[in-house]
């Protein structure tokens, strides 16, 4: 047991136990207090199945109505013990003593400091280039030290100082809309209701400055061809649009588009690699798609495009 010989207050802002040659906080000495009593309450328990006189036999039996028993822990409680939990300390007392029973005393978290993160931090701003092991030499270099570089990269996670816009402030956006009719059209798929056991799709055109629904047709999937039989009447009736953006557009799309353009005499349709059609326009998926409007604007659509379908089923 610890012993002890002096509790002591040296002004610095707890008490101290002075033990036989060392000086422990207050709060460590109860924590191994607490650690040798549960240690002895460990020991208490398996005592009686220590004897090496018992055989295996009787000394399981012993185990077992230990384990079938209600005991008083050290601290008040009332606690059952499995049998393979006595085995166990059963195990640990032959192979380490009683030692062995007292639990090891718990290991916190360290703890990073907090100017080497903030160094760290400022490495990284000062080039958002730099990779998290750069960093990590460098600090290893001027402080002698460095967090892991799991460390670092969840402290640059936390501080958005990771990715491709990495120290950039964020992008603002205005509103934006197209200054005269056919100017933009903006195309894009609803799911729509079901049809007997058959899921719909409402493929429909919007022109960006009046929001006119100008072209609109339900099918049974959702793909390129659908999306084009939707277009062509609405260029025979629009006219060519100076513009068409659609969200996710596949490559294949263009020459659908393109062909169908051209039958209307003109080109509607410009591939764009990067993810925003323009740069003041944010269009992005559902962002210029109402589908209130939509359900509006295609009333006679919904209508017509049920007559045709259950015509076919």
């Amino acid at each position: 047991m610890i012993l002890a010989k002096a509790l002591l207050d040296d002004g610095s802002g707890g008490p101290w136990i002075a033990e036989e040659n060392h000086e422990v906080s207050l709060e460590e000495h109860k924590r191994r207090e607490r650690a040798q009593a549960i240690g002895l309450f460990r020991y208490q328990l398996i005592c009686p199945a220590l004897d090496e006189g018992l055989s295996t036999k009787q000394r399981g039996k012993l185990v077992r109505e230990i384990a079938a028993a209600t005991h008083t822990d050290p601290f008040g409680n009332q606690t059952r013990v499995s049998r393979e939990t006595l085995d166990r300390w059963i195990r640990r007392y032959r192979g380490g003593g009683f030692e062995a029973l007292v639990p090891a005393p718990r290991r916190l978290a360290a703890r990073t400091d907090a100017q080497v993160l903030e160094l760290a931090a400022s490495l990284k701003r000062e080039n958002p280039a730099r990779t998290v092991a750069q960093v990590a030499r460098i600090l290893r270099t001027a402080t002698g030290w460095t967090p892991s570089e799991s460390t670092l990269l969840r402290h640059f996670h936390r501080l958005e100082l990771t990715g491709p816009n990495a120290g950039e402030a964020p992008a603002v956006f205005g509103r934006f809309e197209a200054t005269d009719p056919n100017q933009i059209w903006v195309g894009d798929a609803l799911h729509g209701p079901r049809v007997g056991d058959r899921k719909t799709y409402l493929f429909a055109f919007l022109d960006d400055h009046s929001r006119l629904a100008v072209g609109y047709r339900f099918g049974f999937a959702e793909d390129t061809v659908r999306l084009a039989a939707a277009l062509r009447p609405a260029l025979a009736a629009r006219g060519v649009p100076a513009g068409i953006y659609v969200d996710y557009a596949d490559l294949t799309i263009m020459p659908i588009l393109s062909g169908i353009g051209c039958g209307a005499g003109g080109s509607v349709a410009g591939y764009r690699h990067n993810q925003r059609p323009s740069r003041n326009a944010r269009i992005g998926s559902g962002g210029w798609y109402r589908p209130g409007l939509v359900w509006v604007g295609a009333v006679a659509a919904i209508a017509r495009s049920f007559r045709v379908m259950s015509a076919c089923r």
